[in-house]
């Protein structure tokens, strides 16, 4: 499977999605029936944004020594800026109205930050769990949820 692509061609934001239209495609057992390719990309997106979460967190709890909380806060606020963008313009395409979807993006991220990012991250924090590991998990339910709002709220068609 080849998917052409040409840099800096209109065609170029579309690249993602035809890519993952190819790979859903070809899924087996029915799986391409289910599985949209919208979230193939969106863990494509998320995968690269989620490093950059890690990326930042690290830098910022275990070599700056900044407190946990505000680690948290601000390696989630540069991934989720970068997930809103990348999302909106390559893997949902939406040409709907920027304000609306920020303001509805920004009640979907709260909620996200507060139950799942400091509640979960912090419990299982609390619990033991060494930093990172207990910040996978929480991506894990994160991922899960923020899929979900981004397709059938945020960028709904």
């Amino acid at each position: 499977m080849i998917v052409e692509w040409e840099p800096g061609s209109a065609s170029a934001v579309g690249w993602l999605h035809r890519a993952c239209e190819a790979v859903v495609a070809r899924l087996p057992f029915g799986l391409n029936s289910v599985v949209a390719p919208t979230f193939l990309g969106f863990v494509v997106i998320n995968s690269g944004t989620f490093a950059l979460d890690l990326v930042v967190l690290t830098l910022l709890h275990g070599v700056v020594h900044t407190p946990f909380g505000i680690a948290v806060t601000l390696a989630y606020a540069c991934a989720f800026a970068a997930s809103y963008v990348l999302n909106r313009v390559v893997n949902f395409q939406s040409h709907g109205e920027i304000g609306p979807q920020i303001a509805i993006y920004v009640v979907v991220v709260v909620i996200n930050y507060l139950a799942f990012i400091l509640g979960v991250s912090t419990a299982l924090r609390a619990l033991g769990l060494e930093y990172h590991l207990a910040r996978m998990a929480a991506g894990a339910c994160e991922g899960i949820y923020m899929y979900c709002a981004m397709r059938w709220v945020v960028f709904r068609r």
